[in-house]
């Protein structure tokens, strides 16, 4: 029988943190374990917050990391089999979990995807899952669309969103962790297509249901945070492209840029989505 860690990344939004580590410790399986990592928060914030409830350890780290250094720092202190990644800002449902982790006794299946929904009603979809083009576009399954018999079925899929996503530790172990990089964005897109070429599959199982406050986490696209999107989604491209699928997809890549970018100007953000692709290069 598999053995869970839930591992939460989070930085000082203590109300946030507060809600869904009730969910958690009212529907977890039992002897799961919960790990928290706070990320440099103020004045140990977050980890006061965490010693409001029983059973749930706590690391923290004196310098802020980012999501993929917090997450990673998780799981590595973690002991479970399985490992899910919860965003700070998501509200699991009963039975969330019991309903993803029999997937995993298929020895093929390297992560799964729960049905994420938008807080407050559950009726709109942020996450069936996540999807990838090789022209080097990534993106959720489902966003934004109302919640329908298309979702209502599990069925294989590309990867899982890191806000809520279930890992096999074995395949963590053979892929690697997520790309501390990256900081956040697009870090479990490159996961996702390592344990691809592992050989590991992902399922999307609708039964698992975790609600996303969402806009929390992004409630405006600043020009930092668009530059450092842009940064990394130019490095996925280039970091897991195949040698051998390179003549098909540069100039599906290209006409991508294209569209992105006229998107931008039209948005009046070109700057910073151009500043971050030349990071991708740079690296300054």
């Amino acid at each position: 029988m598999s053995t869970l860690s839930i591992v939460i990344p989070t930085h000082q939004r203590c109300d946030l943190l507060r809600r869904c580590l009730a969910t958690v410790v009212q529907h977890a399986p039992p002897g799961s374990e919960t790990i928290v990592v706070d990320d440099a928060s103020p004045d140990r914030r977050a980890t006061s917050a965490v010693h409001e409830f029983k059973g749930i350890r706590v690391v923290r780290l004196e310098r802020r990391g980012g999501f993929a250094v917090a997450a990673n720092t998780g799981i590595r202190a973690s002991r479970g089999d399985i490992v899910e990644l919860l965003n700070d800002d998501t509200e699991v449902q009963p039975g969330w979990a019991d309903a993803a982790l029999p997937w995993f006794d298929d020895p093929h299946v390297g992560a799964v995807a729960p049905l994420v929904l938008m807080w407050p009603d559950g009726n709109v979809i942020d996450s069936a899952g996540d999807r990838y083009h090789l022209g080097g576009v990534a993106g959720k399954r489902g966003h934004g669309q109302p919640l329908s018999a298309e979702f209502l079925e599990p069925r294989p899929v590309f990867g899982a969103n890191a806000c809520a996503g279930f890992y096999r530790r074995a395949a963590l172990d053979h892929a690697g962790l997520f790309p501390e990089s990256f900081g956040s964005y697009f870090e479990d897109v490159d996961l996702a297509l390592r344990l691809r070429r592992g050989g590991w599959r992902t399922m999307f199982e609708p039964a698992a249901r975790v609600l996303h406050h969402g806009s929390a986490s992004h409630a405006v696209t600043s020009r930092r945070v668009l530059q450092q999107q842009s940064c990394n989604e130019e490095h996925l491209f280039w970091r897991n492209t195949p040698g051998s699928a390179m003549w098909r997809a540069v100039p599906m890549h290209l006409a991508v840029l294209a569209g992105k970018g006229w998107r931008r100007w039209n948005e009046g953000r070109l700057s910073p989505w151009i500043f971050g692709r030349l990071k991708a290069f740079t690296g300054s």
